[in-house]
């Protein structure tokens, strides 16, 4: 079970509620969620679509790194949120409220975060023009999981320190 020591615990606990404040604003809690439902696999697929049909060939190595980090992410994530137990902000936390609908049960790390970090590197590697636009949305996928409640800082923090090395992995050895 995912346990933190007592203080950064605290400061975990502190930064979720405040977070999830945010969510209280109508029309950032709309945008929030709008933005992880895509962060499901929604804009990443479209985009990986898109590439090929615009760039045909010239896009498989990119897509096929991505394709990777993606298998791997998801082995990964599953595989520490089985291990780790660690219970969503909202079950736990009496001032955080859930404003989104999660997709499993527990909370580290943030696959959503995870998987937008790995994507996002992988794509501005093989297509530079894109970074502001994928590493924007994946900002913005990172930020909605805590402001709805659904993941502590830390899962966002360690979602994307792994989806980090899953994506500098794949663009070194693929």
């Amino acid at each position: 079970m995912f346990v933190l020591p007592a203080r950064l615990q605290l400061l975990d606990d502190r930064l979720a509620v405040r977070s999830n404040r945010l969510s209280r604003h109508r029309g950032l809690r709309d945008l929030m969620r709008a933005v992880s439902r895509l962060g499901d696999g929604v804009a990443w697929y479209t985009l990986a679509a898109c590439l090929f049909a615009l760039f045909g060939a010239e896009a498989l190595p990119a897509l096929r790194q991505m394709l990777a980090v993606g298998v791997i992410g998801v082995i990964v994530y599953k595989i520490l949120k089985t291990r780790t137990l660690r219970p969503r902000p909202f079950e736990v936390v009496s001032d955080v409220v859930c404003t989104g609908a999660p997709l499993d049960k527990f909370s580290f790390p943030s696959g959503h975060t995870l998987h937008a970090v790995s994507f996002s590197l992988v794509l501005a590697q093989h297509f530079p023009p894109l970074a502001p636009a994928v590493f924007g949305f994946a900002a913005l996928v990172a930020v909605s999981r805590p402001v709805l409640g659904l993941h502590y800082p830390s899962d966002v923090l360690a979602g994307g320190a792994i989806g980090a090395t899953l994506a500098y992995g794949a663009v070194t050895l693929l």
